[in-house]
């Protein structure tokens, strides 16, 4: 097989394993090659072993195919390894870019439970494995007492949860109250109750979009920033995701032109480096920036 088509081949399988499922014509957009490849892939798949899972048009490799626990079962460690591994990687200071890369790294080839030890902070591990063995089973679950910054409220929220965001900090639920799909900080849930009633929504369970910023919502807002030196290194420490569409400028200055789901999280980097940040191409983050600096001088 030339290196290309193996290429492809590989980001096809990246596609495919992530939450979501896709249409084939959004997977031909996105590795530029036409519809009839991406058939002619999937039907390569399935001649190797693999599963492949179908919903409203759209497809997916399921992770349960058994290459992929071949490929998991190729790293192992010990009780006393995964120990010290785990020690180690806490170790490393929170901001260090290098730490969450590797977080990353072994979420893509670790498996689901055992990674959980070493991604999730201790008190919250248990509440992980709890979420994962429902999402193995489809069965329905109890937030216990979590935590709604936005309700400004404690209280239980029966859902159906299916996915995770990564390393873990979130996970895509479709609430049995509000009936829509929700995302849950996994550090704000006191406990969780796996109930005996099996997944009723399934066709909605599709997760949303999250910008760089770590906020989500159905909405799509552009903005365009300039920055320094300074701003673009603090960018990129607390959300790498922002570095793949960083442009670089003359006189040590970066570019950002990205959509956000709301101005919350932006405007809360912007706000807290004054002056060294300039707002171009987006005159309703200006106002809304504005607005934020006035109630600030009334408080």
């Amino acid at each position: 097989m030339d290196q290309p088509k193996l290429e492809r081949l590989l980001r096809l399988m990246k596609l495919l394993t992530a939450n979501n499922y896709l249409a084939v014509e959004e997977i031909a957009d996105r590795l530029s090659i036409t519809p009839r490849s991406v058939y002619r892939y999937i039907d390569t798949f399935r001649s190797a072993g693999f599963v492949i899972k179908r919903r409203d048009g759209c497809i997916r490799l399921d992770k349960s195919s058994p290459y992929f626990k071949e490929i998991s079962e190729l790293i192992h460690f010990t009780e006393e390894e995964a120990y010290i591994l785990k020690s180690a990687i806490e170790s490393i200071d929170e901001n260090n870019i290098l730490k969450q890369n590797l977080k990353k790294k072994l979420y893509t080839v670790y498996d689901y439970k055992i990674l959980a030890e070493t991604i999730v902070h201790g008190r919250h591990s248990r509440n992980v494995h709890q979420l994962v063995q429902a999402m193995e089973n489809r069965q329905k679950v109890i937030l216990k007492k979590y935590a709604s910054s936005h309700g400004n409220d404690i209280r239980d929220r029966r859902v159906e949860a299916f996915a995770f965001t990564t390393n873990y900090e979130q996970v895509w639920c479709y609430c049995l109250e509000e009936r829509e799909v929700k995302l849950f900080r996994v550090s704000r849930i006191g406990a969780v109750e796996i109930l005996s009633e099996p997944w009723q929504h399934e066709g909605e369970h599709v997760a949303g979009y999250i910008d760089i910023f770590r906020i989500h919502s159905n909405r799509k807002l552009p903005i365009v920033l300039k920055m320094g030196l300074r701003a673009t290194s603090l960018l990129a420490e607390e959300f790498p995701l922002a570095a793949p569409q960083l442009q670089k400028l003359p006189d040590n200055h970066w570019l950002l032109k990205t959509e956000v789901c709301s101005y919350e999280g932006v405007g809360r980097f912007v706000l807290g480096l004054p002056g060294e940040i300039e707002i171009i191409e987006s005159p309703e983050f200006l106002d809304y920036i504005s607005r934020q600096i006035n109630k600030m001088k009334n408080v």
